[in-house]
C-alpha cells in the first residue's frame, strides 16, 4: 500500500488519478492543481485529499507530475526544497511531454528515482496504453507498484527510452488516426443510406472488436484480412480500392511524420 500524489489534475492527470483510486495499491491519494477547485472536485469524486503542491510533495511516496511542459520549472521551484528535505524515499513519476529522463535528472538532481510515463487518451476509459521507462535508481518493486497503480487505466508496458518516440507515433498519435478511420467508415455507410448515429456506433464497435480479436488470438492482421476476403466478394473489392488509394502507405507515412516531428 502506498501514498500516491498527483500534481496536476487535468485530462491526463485526472484520468490516471482515477485509475490509481481504483488500484488496491493505493492507501492514500493526494491531489493538487494550479486551479485548486479542480483538485477539490476530483478529490470529492474519488475520496481523495485535495492539498497544495508542497503538501503533496512532502507526503507522497509516488509523486506524479502531470503539468504542462512550460509549467514544470515553475512548479519545481515551489517544491524542490520540500523534496530535498525529505528523509524517506520518494519516486517521481513524470508524464510531462518532451522531458526525457536526462532533462528530469538535471532538474531534480542526480540520485532521484524517476519514472517517465507516456499515457494516451484512451486511459480515460480504461482502454489506454501507458509506456514507461525508468532511471537506474528505480527498483523493480517500485516499477511493479507503478504498473499496478496504473493498471486500471489499460495496458502498461516498459520500453527502452530511445524507442518511446517511435512507439508514441502509434500509441499517442494513433487515436487521432483511428478516429479519422471510424469517421470515414461512418461517412461511407451514411452515403449508402445508414443513419449517422448507427454508422458511427457500428464503425467504432467494429474497430474495438477487431482490435480485441487480434490481441486475444495473436493472429497477424494480414491473416485476418485474408480470412474476411472471400473470393470474388465485396470485402476484397473494398481492399482493392484502399490499395489503389495507397491506404497502407498513407498510414505508415502518418506514423513516420509524427515520429519525425519529435525531433
Amino acid at each position: 500500500m502506498a501514498t500516491v500524489g498527483f500534481i496536476g489534475t487535468g485530462n491526463m492527470g485526472g484520468a490516471l488519478a482515477r485509475a490509481a483510486a481504483r488500484s488496491a495499491r493505493t492507501e492514500r491519494l493526494l491531489l493538487s492543481n494550479r486551479t485548486a477547485e479542480k483538485a477539490r472536485r476530483l478529490a470529492e469524486e474519488l475520496g481523495a485529499e485535495a492539498l497544495i503542491n508542497r503538501e503533496v510533495a512532502a507526503q507522497a511516496q509516488f509523486l506524479f507530475f502531470a503539468v504542462k511542459p512550460q509549467m514544470l520549472e515553475e512548479m519545481l521551484r515551489g517544491i524542490r526544497d520540500v523534496l530535498a528535505a525529505r528523509r524517506d524515499r520518494v519516486v517521481i513519476v513524470s508524464m510531462v511531454a518532451g522531458k526525457d529522463l536526462a532533462a528530469l535528472r538535471r532538474l531534480l538532481g542526480e540520485g532521484m528515482p524517476i519514472l517517465r510515463i507516456m499515457p494516451n487518451i484512451p486511459v480515460q476509459v480504461g482502454g489506454g496504453v501507458t509506456l514507461l521507462c525508468a532511471s537506474p535508481e528505480v527498483t523493480e518493486e517500485e516499477k511493479a507498484c507503478v504498473c499496478e497503480l496504473l493498471q486500471p487505466s489499460g495496458a502498461v508496458t516498459e520500453l527502452d527510452e530511445h524507442l518511446l518516440d517511435a512507439a508514441t507515433g502509434v500509441t499517442g498519435c494513433g487515436p487521432a488516426f483511428a478516429a479519422m478511420f471510424v469517421e470515414a467508415l461512418a461517412d461511407g455507410a451514411v452515403a449508402c443510406g445508414l443513419p449517422r448515429k448507427q454508422a458511427l456506433r457500428y464503425s467504432a464497435q467494429m474497430l474495438l472488436g477487431t482490435a480485441k480479436l487480434l490481441l486475444d488470438t495473436g493472429e497477424h492482421p494480414g491473416s485476418l484480412k485474408d480470412r474476411v476476403c472471400s473470393p470474388g466478394g465485396s470485402t476484397i473489392q473494398g481492399v482493392r480500392k484502399l490499395e489503389e488509394r495507397a491506404f497502407r502507405s498513407a498510414v505508415t507515412d502518418a506514423v513516420i511524420a509524427a515520429f519525425e516531428k519529435e525531433f
